[in-house]
């Protein structure tokens, strides 16, 4: 082969689709260094950062979103779409793209499209419990479908979510003394990492300013991220320190530092959380379709976390449910393994393996 293998990874727009797809990206680099790899997205996503950031070409492409109500976007959709199709034609004959796969957002329907119009191999990643429209568009059209838990809406292969090398290889013993200086936290006290995601979610700041003293008592110590357009405001006597930040830049040392984590359930979040073993308090989303719970559900049912719903948070719950588990060492170890176990850690490594297999079938098929 005179050419390298060449594959199109497409997820833009959110975490949620960036960084399973970067993850895929990191592994199939890991199987085949020499291999061409180009990532999709448009200039209004996290991509824009997240992928240069980890060392991939970017190409961008017009985002075209699938209105969900009548309106005059449905009418311009055709043309959208025809324009952002041209163009990833053309960017897919440019890199000579032997495999394309997608993990959902606005750029996935033209790289869906154009790929089959070119006869290049489709994959569709779904990391949510319930697919969009995007990656329903891939299945149709032929594409080989992998999910990451059971009744997605898709048939498919049930592969977990890809998670990056930094956190699979994150060895959280070895560097807990570290992280927890890094944070100003007690080096000995158990610790429980709060976070509502990027934004920040007010229930669960509310349910923690309630609940500080309590786990002062308790004897722990809370790293809690509330989001930059939030408010915290902790005041403790006695007990470890709790940190309150708006935002944390070093997850690794965050993840490093606790015992055991408050959060919500998107799929990214679950899948990171269970990949480093860390219990949780998983508090689905109040609102959309319910994703959030079933991300979280297999997690909990093999006695890796618990959920509670978001409108019964309260001071009492956060106490209910983190005292006890983290003032009992053994309890604490037997919830780790358990989250651990439920994880799909060789995720990222499985899709590459599948990746490379079509991509060199279809080298081969074109170079002859």
């Amino acid at each position: 082969m005179t050419e390298p293998l060449s594959v199109v990874v497409a997820g833009g727009g959110t975490a949620g689709h960036i960084e399973p797809a970067l993850a895929v990206a990191e592994a199939v680099r890991s199987l085949v260094p020499e291999a061409r790899i180009t990532a999709l997205g448009t200039a209004r996503g996290l991509e824009t950062t997240l992928v240069p950031a980890r060392g991939f070409d970017l190409t961008l492409i017009p985002p075209v979103p699938v209105p969900r109500t009548l309106n005059k976007d449905v009418v311009t959709l055709p043309f959208r779409l025809q324009k952002a199709l041209g163009e990833t034609r053309k960017i897919l004959k440019e890199v000579k793209a032997d495999v394309v796969i997608g993990f959902g957002g606005y750029v996935c329907a033209p790289a869906y499209l154009a790929a089959k119009s070119l006869g290049i191999p489709i994959f569709i990643h779904e990391a949510n419990a319930r697919a969009g429209m995007a990656n329903k568009l891939g299945a149709k059209l032929g594409g080989t479908a992998l999910a990451a838990v059971e009744e997605s809406g898709l048939r498919a292969d049930i592969v977990g979510i890809p998670v990056r090398e930094s956190v699979l290889n994150l060895d959280r013993e070895a560097l807990r003394s570290e992280a927890r200086r890094f944070f100003g936290l007690d080096e000995d006290a158990p610790v429980l990492l709060v976070t509502g995601g990027s934004q920040g979610a007010r229930s669960i700041n509310d349910a923690m300013m309630g609940a500080a003293q309590i786990l002062a008592d308790a004897q722990i110590g809370v790293l809690h991220a509330y989001g930059k357009k939030n408010e915290c405001s902790v005041s403790t006597h006695g007990g470890p320190p709790y940190v309150a930040v708006p935002y944390i830049d070093r997850m690794d040392l965050a993840l490093a530092a606790a015992d055991m984590i408050l959060c919500r359930a998107g799929a990214m979040t679950v899948a990171e959380v269970s990949a480093v073993g860390l219990p949780a308090v998983y508090v689905p989303l109040p609102h959309g379709n319910g994703e959030q719970e079933l991300n979280a559900r297999p997690i909990v049912e093999a006695g890796g976390g618990v959920i509670v719903a978001d409108s019964e948070l309260t001071p009492e719950a956060v106490a209910r449910e983190v005292v006890p588990l983290l003032r009992d060492k053994e309890r604490l170890e037997i919830a780790s393994k358990a989250a651990a176990r439920a994880g799909h850690r060789d995720a990222a490594r499985k899709i590459a393996e599948k990746l490379v297999a079509a991509a060199r079938s279809h080298h081969k098929y074109s170079a002859a």
